[in-house]
């Protein structure tokens, strides 16, 4: 299990994966997929309780999630102080869409829940101020914004979410940029994922280059705003053995009340919550540090647990999890979230990163 974990890289839809750039789209990006309106037995717009946890087998699968510019404001109330950007596919799907039999299901159980928003691109120059449109937009909703900064050096092992920043120095230089523009509030970062625990491709020389840069990237985000919650990647309960990825994430400063708040799983996953606790808890106890560590745990698509047959694309009888949210009840656990958004492809229900309604509604219903 575990080296098909390594193997099974993130597709990043570079075309696709962040809509908070300079001008509101990523590079080409496709816009959402086209739909008719087929004969779908309408469901009440009410959220579905997602079922009881129980131990189930995962492969690694992360595709970051567009998000979206600023423009419209959400009419829903974000569950426990969560933000929800407002332009997401998942939106510009729902807004175009009105007759659609999906719509209401898909609005209530997706888009109207708040998600992560990704910084994926490279861009300098731009980099201050869309951020700073995400949180100063939360902070006038009295929000929480979810941030996503994904751009590190040799990005995905050269794999299909490959990109970031050319070199480290360049990548020290765009996360200066990216605290810039966290503001005084409180924000959450998820911080590269697969970043510590996909690093197998990388020599020693360069693992211990990338490690100093996000142990320096925590203590940036955090001096640059105090009430910052940095979670570093711990990847998931089917990857790296506890002990393996504490280790790991030591090295990369997730043990430093300087730099990190604790670590992160599942992203994009399809693992158990109860799985990915017991996980996180045991990476924490090997990782030491401050007792305040805790972790966060993504959601999103996990309400039916992983495939039996470890399938990562778009694969069927999935469902949404636990609602996005800042009280989880549970000793360690900060916060379930949504970093990746359902319904948003994995590359075979429709191009990498781009809406699905098809899988929206399957997901959601």
């Amino acid at each position: 299990m575990v080296a098909a974990a390594s193997a099974v890289v993130a597709i990043a839809a570079v075309t696709g994966m962040v809509a908070a750039l300079g001008d509101g789209r990523a590079s080409g990006e496709a816009r959402p997929l086209p739909s008719g309106e087929p004969g779908f037995r309408a469901l009440p717009a009410v959220p579905t309780p997602s079922p009881s946890p129980s131990p189930s087998a995962s492969v690694r699968k992360s595709t970051p999630s567009p998000s979206a510019r600023a423009g419209r404001t959400r009419a829903a109330a974000a569950p426990a102080r969560l933000y929800g950007h407002p332009d997401s596919q998942v939106q510009e799907w729902v807004d175009a869409h009105p007759g659609d039999a999906r719509r209401a299901v898909i609005e209530s159980r997706i888009a109207d829940r708040p998600a992560a928003v990704w910084f994926a691109d490279f861009t300098p120059s731009t980099v201050t101020a869309r951020v700073r449109a995400v949180t100063s937009a939360a902070a006038a909703e009295g929000r929480v914004p979810v941030v996503v900064p994904y751009a590190v050096a040799q990005r995905d092992c050269g794999g299909a979410s490959e990109g970031g920043a050319p070199d480290l120095a360049a990548y020290d230089a765009w996360i200066d940029d990216f605290a810039k523009g966290l503001g005084s509030g409180e924000v959450v970062v998820v911080l590269e994922p697969d970043s510590i625990a996909q690093t197998d491709c990388l020599t020693a020389d360069q693992r211990d280059g990338r490690f100093a840069s996000l142990a320096r990237a925590g203590r940036v985000l955090k001096a640059a705003d105090p009430r910052a919650r940095v979670y570093y990647d711990a990847g998931h309960s089917d990857w790296n053995p506890a002990a393996r990825q504490a280790e790991l994430l030591r090295q990369a400063g997730a043990a430093s009340a300087a730099s990190s708040d604790g670590v992160f799983t599942n992203v994009s996953n399809f693992n158990r919550t109860s799985d990915e606790t017991a996980y996180a808890r045991s990476v924490l106890s090997a990782l030491g540090g401050p007792p305040g560590l805790g972790a966060v745990i993504d959601t999103s698509r996990n309400g039916n647990g992983a495939p039996a047959d470890g399938e990562w694309c778009d694969p069927s009888g999935r469902s949404i999890g636990q609602a996005p949210t800042l009280a989880t009840g549970v000793t360690g656990i900060d916060a379930y979230l949504w970093v990746k958004l359902p319904g948003e492809s994995d590359g075979c229900k429709g191009s990498p990163g781009t809406f699905s309604p098809e899988y929206a509604y399957e997901l959601a219903r």
